[in-house]
């Protein structure tokens, strides 16, 4: 798929598409802009606080993609060039990226969200293995406004917490039908023939649906523009969704294929099929405060 030049020169052809069937197309050659290739030194500084970092790619054996929440000490995931970010991970056993994050060239998107400042940074690129985990020789750097962030004041790190097993299923059992039902905050992973894209998706509770055990839907919030998930989805269908339960650190990791509709007033409304799905309680080390929600958050349909 190819990569459009001059003003378009940060879009392939499927957010293109979609850019345009919306009406965005001249907002987002304006907003492109703001993407760049260079880890700029604010953003650096912002890296390397964060204790949190989620990571979105396709597993080379399966084709399977997957969004996996990485965590640390503040300094785990940061800057070591202009284009580099570098991860020693804590990952947990069994994860589905596992064998992604050490193979050579497997693109990856990255984004960092702190909870506390609702400011989120994402970096995409590809990945080759080091020593202590592995680095990004970064694609697109760029970062995001606040909409849909819910503020969590304050978190700890629990030492030497206990992970639990994972859990897999081909479908949602009741817990985690519960789990969707109530999440605030998910993370989707996306991918296209360049590259690897992770995004942050927040409403109220509830406005992720669950239609069926093996079905989710939710209404595309309007964003920036630039439509780089739904260009992913129209290019490749794939997509990895992460929940995480902010006060006990659990996971729950989707795997499925998703598209989009459009409605006739213009609303976008995403549907995902679950091909599998993996609980992993106690998976993050990390426990946040109580949200507090956007004010941006639209009500979730009823």
């Amino acid at each position: 798929m190819s990569i459009h030049g001059n003003a378009h020169g940060v879009y392939h052809a499927g957010s293109l598409a979609v850019q345009e069937r919306a009406g965005e197309r001249e907002r987002a050659d304006h907003v492109g802009r703001s993407l760049g290739q260079d880890i700029k030194p604010v953003a650096a500084a912002f890296l390397g606080l964060q204790p949190l970092l989620i990571v979105g790619a396709a597993d080379p054996g399966t084709g399977r993609v997957w969004a996996s929440a990485l965590s640390g000490e503040p300094g785990f995931a940061r800057a070591t060039g202009p284009r580099q970010l570098s991860v020693s991970p804590d990952l947990p056993p069994g994860d589905p990226l596992t064998t992604a994050l050490a193979a050579p060239g497997t693109p990856v998107g990255t984004i960092a969200l702190d909870p506390c400042t609702r400011r989120r940074m994402r970096l995409n690129g590809r990945l080759r293995p080091t020593e202590r985990g592995f680095a990004v020789t970064a694609d697109q750097v760029f970062s995001n406004c606040p909409k849909y962030i819910q503020r969590r004041e304050t978190y700890e790190r629990i030492e030497g917490c206990d992970r639990g097993v994972p859990v897999r299923h081909g479908q949602l059992d009741k817990t985690a039908v519960e789990f969707v039902a109530s999440a605030d905050t998910f993370f989707l992973a996306t991918v296209h023939p360049g590259g690897a894209d992770a995004s942050h998706r927040g409403g109220n509770p509830g406005f992720v649906r669950v239609d069926s055990p093996r079905e989710l839907s939710w209404r595309d919030y309007p964003g920036n523009a630039m439509f780089l998930t739904l260009g992913n989805l129209r290019a490749d269908p794939r997509a990895g969704l992460l929940f995480l339960d902010w006060a006990t650190g659990t996971t729950l990791q989707l795997t499925g294929e998703a598209h989009t509709e459009f409605g006739a007033d213009g609303e976008r409304t995403v549907r995902f099929t679950v091909t599998e799905a993996i609980s992993t309680p106690a998976a993050v080390p990390l426990r946040w405060s109580a949200p507090g929600y956007s004010p941006a958050n639209p009500e979730p349909p009823r």
